[in-house]
């Protein structure tokens, strides 16, 4: 069709007729040349229709339909095909656009995704791109158009199940709306939404329902009214030239990588894991391919440096900032970091910058480093940049020697003050040499663990089997709580007669309460003490470990930290994890960790370098 005058002859009308303009659209084979040919033609073959293989129906087909008024056309079908699916796509939602009355024709025992889907997006590209462009071609050419959308009309054909039918509070339109809705499938675009349903258990199908329907739509008005032909052709004209560029060929899959691959996605730049799901069981980093560089994001401080001379020798070797070399221990390294600054040092070249070699006219780091950006993924290591840990080691060096005294003198220790304690303990309380385990949970104490004692029963217990407090004034303790075991906490009262018997041992209550009063006393100073330890501890540890308030748990066993199980750092993730989970040393150089410091099992494992 070139012009307006041709569509109209071959129309073969006047340009004062006014048509509604009726679509059809469904999935190829369903039918929609014959429901056109049997609903509007009286079951002459207008359309054409073909009991081959091949598609019939190529681009869009127009007839005149002179006793009804409307303009029919036929489309090629869906999901069959075609070169360009994307093309055609964009050819029948131009068609339907011009459209006052759409027929969706599906032949199937349940509606399907597709249908759903198709007239969703179709609602969606008229609100968005079509409605404004019909808008611009109306006031162009000076005529009034309608700003609703189509009438949306499904046909719905069933062999064996029932089709939608109008329920007490519900009709059968309702039913379908509710259906777009549920689906999360909007179709706000069609103003009016029918639903004709035929079940033919013995051909022929029946279009005597879609006749009615489709007549009643036809003769109402307040939606869309009928048109001139020269009109209904500048509309489509107008979409089809704004609309017209070139489509890129959909390249079909049916099983596209999205269900295989991992799932995890950059932090920084969102960009998906390209390696196979669950990969991490196999110790195998993340990787989103070497086409996919990442975008520096200072909160994740996914910037590392590589060494320019190993660099240019097709080498990748990373450096970081530490506070000292390789060769220098702690106290040196801390010296020469107050002096020169932070160096970096590369395993080939040795160091190969110090931020204050000079006192002035020190060079950018720059020349020697190339940057680049590293991708951060979930439950990955982070701080890639660098961390400076100078004061953890200088921590950890008197850590060093405090535990290696306290090691050495521990067991004497301990020995000399339960003898000490025996000897103001009440009679009938267990002697501490003669408690190896606790009386509850069964757990061997170790030389440095606190053994307690019941109040009421005189055994030893750990402190989470002797937690609670209660009064126990049968044994001469008066009413104040005081510690007892959790089954000597069920019992409110052991009797009178235990009272009676025992009132002969106040004596040796007394030095045991002289002797409690003297522990919670320094006790208390040991606290007072442990605060600002404790601040100068956090504060003196790298940024990628995890605070200790924000670690619950061990990161590889998942046990809860407690009184029993300290919290410990692994040097290469940072993560909370217990002494049995991190009992070997490796060392951690993309850290700043030259030599082994603690790791967990985890991070043990790792092919790649740490």
């Amino acid at each position: 069709v070139t012009d307006e005058s041709d569509f109209i002859n071959r129309l073969g009308c006047s340009k004062e007729d006014t048509f509604k303009v009726v679509a059809i659209f469904g999935n190829t084979g369903d039918g929609k040349s014959h429901t056109l040919n049997q609903t509007f033609f009286g079951g002459y073959e207008v359309f054409k229709t073909s009991t081959s293989q091949s598609s019939c129906t190529l681009g869009v087909w127009c007839a005149l339909n002179r006793q009804h008024k409307v303009l029919l056309m036929d489309t090629e079908g869906l999901l069959g095909s075609s070169s360009n699916e994307n093309q055609r796509t964009r050819l029948l939602l131009k068609v339907l656009a011009i459209s006052d009355i759409v027929i969706y024709r599906t032949r199937a025992e349940r509606l399907h995704t597709d249908m759903f889907v198709f007239l969703s997006n179709a609602s969606q590209a008229y609100l968005k791109h079509f409605k404004q462009e019909l808008r611009f071609a109306s006031q162009k050419y000076g005529i009034s158009e309608s700003d609703l959308g189509p009438t949306l009309l499904v046909f719905h054909e069933t062999v064996y199940t029932e089709v939608l039918g109008d329920k007490k509070d519900i009709s059968a339109d309702g039913i379908l709306r509710q259906m777009f809705k549920s689906k999360e499938n909007p179709v706000d675009a069609f103003p009016k939404i029918c639903y004709v349903g035929t079940k033919t258990v013995k051909p022929p199908t029946d279009f005597s329902r879609l006749q009615l329907c489709a007549d009643a739509q036809i003769q109402d008005t307040s939606v869309r009214a009928a048109r001139k032909p020269e009109i209904i052709f500048r509309s489509l004209k107008a979409l089809n030239d704004k609309f017209s560029q070139k489509i890129e060929t959909p390249q079909l899959n049916t099983f596209p990588d999205q269900y295989f691959t991992c799932t995890s996605r950059c932090l920084a730049c969102r960009a998906r894991c390209t390696l196979s799901m669950n990969h991490e069981s196999e110790v195998e980093s993340h990787d989103a391919g070497q086409d996919k560089l990442c975008e520096y994001q200072s909160g994740y401080g996914n910037k590392v440096f590589m060494c320019k001379n190993c660099l240019r020798n097709k080498k990748r070797v990373i450096v970081v900032p530490k506070t000292s070399c390789s060769a220098d221990n702690s106290w040196m390294g801390f010296t020469k970091y107050i002096w020169s600054g932070y160096v970096y040092e590369c395993s080939n070249c040795g160091v190969i910058y110090r931020s204050r070699q000079h006192w002035y006219g020190n060079e950018d780091e720059e020349k020697v480093l190339h940057v680049e950006f590293r991708h951060v993924w979930p439950q990955g290591p982070s701080a890639l940049d660098g961390t400076h840990n100078a004061a953890r080691k200088i921590i950890d060096s008197f850590h060093f020697l405090a535990d290696t005294v306290s090691s050495v003198g521990a067991r004497p220790t301990k020995y000399l003050s339960e003898w000490t304690a025996d000897k103001i303990n009440p009679s009938y309380w267990m002697p501490n040499s003669e408690i190896t385990e606790c009386a509850k949970c069964r757990q061997t104490f170790d030389c440095t663990e606190q053994k307690h004692h019941c109040r009421a029963c005189g055994k030893g217990f750990c402190s989470v089997c002797s937690s609670r407090k209660r009064p126990v004034p049968e044994r001469g303790w008066g009413i104040e709580p005081v510690r007892v075991c959790d089954a000597c906490y069920e019992k409110s009262d052991t009797g009178t007669a235990i009272h009676k018997e025992t009132a002969a041992e106040q004596g040796d209550l007394t030095a045991r309460r002289v002797g409690e009063v003297v522990t919670t006393t320094f006790s208390a100073m040991a606290s007072a003490l442990d605060y600002p330890l404790g601040v100068i501890k956090n504060s003196a540890k790298p940024a990628y470990w995890v605070p200790d308030e924000e670690a619950k748990e061990c990161w590889v066993c998942r046990r809860i930290f407690g009184p029993r199980l300290a919290i410990h750092h692994c040097r290469a993730c940072g993560q909370g994890v217990c002494e049995d989970c991190s009992p070997n040393k490796r060392a951690v150089p993309l850290r700043g960790w030259d030599y082994p410091v603690r790791v967990c099992k985890k991070c043990e494992k790792k092919t790649d370098k740490i």
